[in-house]
């Protein structure tokens, strides 16, 4: 079973459909020793190769050898501008298909659903795609071309759900269904009754493998095309986790945050535009963070003329700023709202009217007046009458489903699991929980923030499962 339908999900359930990649005779890698190792095997899938040896010192943009390897296999010189073909051929294998379900909220492609449509990736539009159906030729099947090689999230969205059909994966799909809880229960303890399957016709998936003594009881509920919630229990071996990250938004935990013009999620200043409850002869919005999400509400405001001032912790030359790390060539809009971060402070007025910036500054409360005070680095405090405020300082997975919300999982016990500070602890080469055999972790909650490389997570996870 596993929980969340996003690109994670899809691509796993692509490998346990059978769907089984090697590598293509005559195809030429560019990174030679890879090759080497290939040419070894060439009639070995690369599911029932040693990933490890395979992934050793390929060298990228993440931390999972994993995810390099399977993102070079399929892009093998992206990072350089190039257009280089997979060296993947794939093969459907029936007596290789692994019983699952994919349990989501949404319509398959997860948190995408929940995006702002006309919001353009980050990510160049091949990034996005998943295996064995370039998202390139997806577009043009559309009549449609990237952006400054970016899609939006309306795109992306679409291209997931049409993913799911065209390779026939719907069938292992459950959505709208919320998972309550996840707890590991010795067989002898499942009832007969208490197995409500999600399944129709699908005996082959509960017969448990004979030395299993242990295996995962997976409760929660069915929302009917009705509106009413229908509950279910099913039970797995194996769990995979792959929720994602956008759950919960972080709060910065002031006086004040939970007052009703206080927001943590773009889309409250999208439909107050639209509601025109916000306008250009406002009070200011404050933003509060220094990410994406909060340059996007800028652009945003800045659409509309609605004044804005931007609070964030950073100086603006900190080079673990995002915006200090992107090519200005490929994302000329981010660019843009870094220019003015830095030209714009309130100390000094720059070109740009309707926004000032106020780097390495925190708020310090919210008041009912709608009067909202802030510190810079030296303790000075400053007070501003804002119109509404979105708090944008980045989010974290709900885990309330698993015991003690997960954090015995994570690499550090004592804290909450978040995938930049405080991933799941997971086998690099299995993906599998060094704290719960059985229960398996995919994408932001094993560290891997980008679609491009959470495909790797997928590609062990499917080994390991394949070798059970």
């Amino acid at each position: 079973v596993f929980l969340g339908n996003g690109p994670s999900g899809i691509c796993l359930s692509y490998l346990l459909s059978g769907y089984i990649p090697y590598f293509k005779r005559d195809s030429l890698h560019p990174h030679p020793i890879l090759q080497r190792k290939l040419e070894e095997a060439p009639d070995v899938s690369i599911l029932d190769q040693d990933l490890e040896y395979l992934s050793e010192g390929l060298e990228g943009r993440s931390h999972s050898p994993v995810a390099l390897l399977f993102d070079t296999l399929q892009r093998p010189d992206t990072d350089f501008g190039g257009t280089a073909e997979s060296v993947l051929t794939w093969w459907h294998e029936a007596d290789r298909v692994v019983p699952h379900l994919v349990l989501g909220r949404n319509a398959p492609g997860g948190a995408w659903h929940s995006i702002e449509g006309s919001m353009v990736t980050l990510s160049r539009g091949e990034w996005m795609g998943l295996p064995d159906l370039p998202f390139k030729d997806w577009l043009k099947q559309k009549r449609r071309c990237l952006r400054n090689n970016r899609a939006t999230a309306e795109d992306i969205a679409q291209y997931y759900q049409h993913y799911v059909m065209k390779k026939g994966l719907q069938k292992n799909f459950r959505c709208g269904t919320v998972v309550t809880s996840v707890r590991k229960v010795s067989v002898e303890s499942i009832s007969n009754h208490a197995q409500k399957d999600l399944q129709e016709n699908s005996d082959s998936l509960w017969n448990f493998n004979e030395k299993s003594t242990e295996v995962f009881q997976v409760d929660g509920f069915f929302k009917t095309v009705k509106g009413d919630k229908e509950p279910f229990s099913i039970c797995a071996e194996n769990v995979v986790l792959a929720t994602g990250t956008y759950d919960s938004p972080t709060w910065l935990g002031v006086k004040g945050e939970n007052l009703s013009y206080v927001h943590h999620q773009l889309s409250a200043l999208e439909e107050a535009v639209k509601n025109n409850i916000i306008g250009i002869m406002s009070d200011p919005v404050l933003i509060v963070g220094a990410g994406l999400t909060a340059a996007d509400a800028i652009l945003f405001a800045h659409h509309c003329n609605i004044p804005v001032i931007h609070v964030f912790r950073r100086r603006v030359s900190d080079p673990g700023l995002i915006f200090n790390q992107l090519p200005k060539m490929m994302y000329p809009e981010y660019h843009k709202v870094h220019q003015m971060m830095k030209e714009q402070s309130a100390a000094c007025s720059g070109p740009y009217e309707c926004y000032v910036s106020l780097p390495e500054h925190h708020v310090l409360s919210f008041g009912k007046d709608k009067k909202c005070i802030f510190q810079d680095k030296n303790g000075y405090q400053k007070a501003y009458k804002i119109s509404m405020a979105l708090v944008l300082t980045g989010s974290n997975p709900n885990l309330s489903f698993l015991p003690n919300n997960g954090i015995d999982l994570a690499m550090d016990n004592d804290q909450p699991v978040s995938p930049k500070r405080n991933p799941i602890d997971v086998d690099p080469f299995t993906y599998e929980c060094t704290q719960e055999k059985g229960l398996y972790a995919l994408g932001p909650l094993a560290g891997d923030n980008f679609v491009r490389f959470v495909q790797g997570g997928a590609l062990a996870v499917a080994s390991s499962l394949l070798k059970k």
